[in-house]
């Protein structure tokens, strides 16, 4: 087990945050950021807003709490370049549809990036380190931090971005930003990410425009409903019969399904906390509709290892797969119908792809009656 003091990106952090602006105090919220207010005798606590089931209930709890004592909470901006609830149709409801979603969203617009915050005065408070967690064996990390983030995007903008349109779907070329875990930490926001993409007005750029706007789409879809981080956006499809996880669910966590492109897919994840989106819908598509497991399972397990695991889209995204939006058609290929065999030592496979998609239709079918 290695030591998250001792982990590339852990020590990174720590070299960002030098000049010691940062207070670590564990415990339930309430308590501890009433606790911090009223050390510093503060009048106003600001925060960015959380529009998630969990935090938007921590920050109300939080905002009662401080007026009880006559503080006031401010919400500030978003992760989101548009904040959740802000983009509805005429009527005054809510997108179901991602693509005229999107077209409001890109007619609706967002402010441009703001400027570093000068001359603030920091204050020094009781605090404690930051915690030292064990990373599972062989896992890595990518480095945290502004720095990191900028850095990366720069990267991209340079070397990849010319051909993004293609190249993002593509699973074995590097292709993609890498960008998702920063958006999810909050190491960089969208209007930053957004504005760059305005000065190049190509083809990728807007294809790379057309991807943040599914992040922003889920997360809207989440505010509205909070409810589907855990259950069923057709409630219908809870109906069908699914199997219970067993020795073949930790067959598909541990990457030994024998499907390559399954096994991959799921060892990556355990080796470096991401998987490529494209591999993402193919394993989940696997569990779902091959081994009819339900989509809760694996949403679980993913938010578990992502390192960029963001509720919104990660829990939609698996809906999707599941049915509760359009159906994916994943290609899994099949080494053990080579003359020559799989590699020494592979798995055979624990299923019969055709043969359980017979069975999945037909469990469709039933909920139908």
């Amino acid at each position: 087990m290695a030591a998250a003091s001792s982990s590339p990106s852990i020590m990174w952090f720590r070299r960002d945050l030098r000049a010691g602006h940062l207070t670590i105090r564990e415990g339930d919220p309430v308590t501890r950021l009433v606790e911090v207010a009223e050390e510093i005798s503060a009048r106003t606590v600001h925060v960015a807003a959380d529009f998630g089931p969990y935090g938007a209930r921590r920050d109300t709890a939080v905002e009662k709490a401080l007026a009880e004592r006559g503080i006031e909470l401010r919400r500030l901006g978003s992760p989101y370049a548009v904040a959740p609830g802000r983009i509805i149709k005429a009527d005054g409801t809510p997108y179901h549809v991602f693509t005229p979603f999107s077209r409001a969203w890109l007619e609706h617009g967002w402010r441009a990036p703001v400027d570093s915050p000068r001359g603030a005065t920091w204050l020094s408070l009781e605090s404690s380190p930051l915690p030292e967690i064990d990373l599972p064996e062989g896992l890595s990390l990518p480095r945290a931090g502004e720095v990191a983030a900028l850095e990366r995007w720069r990267q991209f903008l340079s070397d990849r971005l010319a051909g993004y349109d293609e190249a993002r779907d593509l699973p074995g070329v590097h292709g993609t930003s890498g960008m998702s875990v920063h958006l999810k930490w909050g190491e960089v926001h969208p209007r930053t990410l957004l504005a760059d993409l305005a000065s190049v007005g190509s083809k990728d750029a807007a294809s790379y425009r057309t991807e943040l706007a599914w992040r922003e789409f889920y997360a809207d879809v989440l505010w509205h409903r909070p409810q589907s981080a855990r259950e069923y956006l057709r409630p219908e499809l809870a109906r069908m019969e699914y199997d219970e996880p067993g020795t073949a669910f930790t067959a598909w966590q541990q990457g030994r399904t024998g499907y390559p492109i399954v096994d991959a897919g799921m060892r990556q994840l355990r080796a470096i906390g991401w998987m490529h989106n494209r591999v993402r819908m193919i394993v989940a598509s696997f569990l779902v509709k091959d081994m009819h497991i339900e989509w809760q399972h694996g949403a679980r397990h993913f938010m578990h290892w992502l390192v960029d695991g963001d509720l919104a889209s990660n829990q939609h995204g698996w809906q999707w797969v599941a049915g509760s939006g359009t159906d994916a058609a994943p290609c899994l290929h099949e080494p053990h119908t080579d003359p020559a065999g799989p590699p020494p030592g592979y798995p055979a496979p624990m299923l019969d792809h055709a043969a359980e998609r017979r069975e999945a239709l037909a469990r469709l079918e039933r909920t139908k009656r």
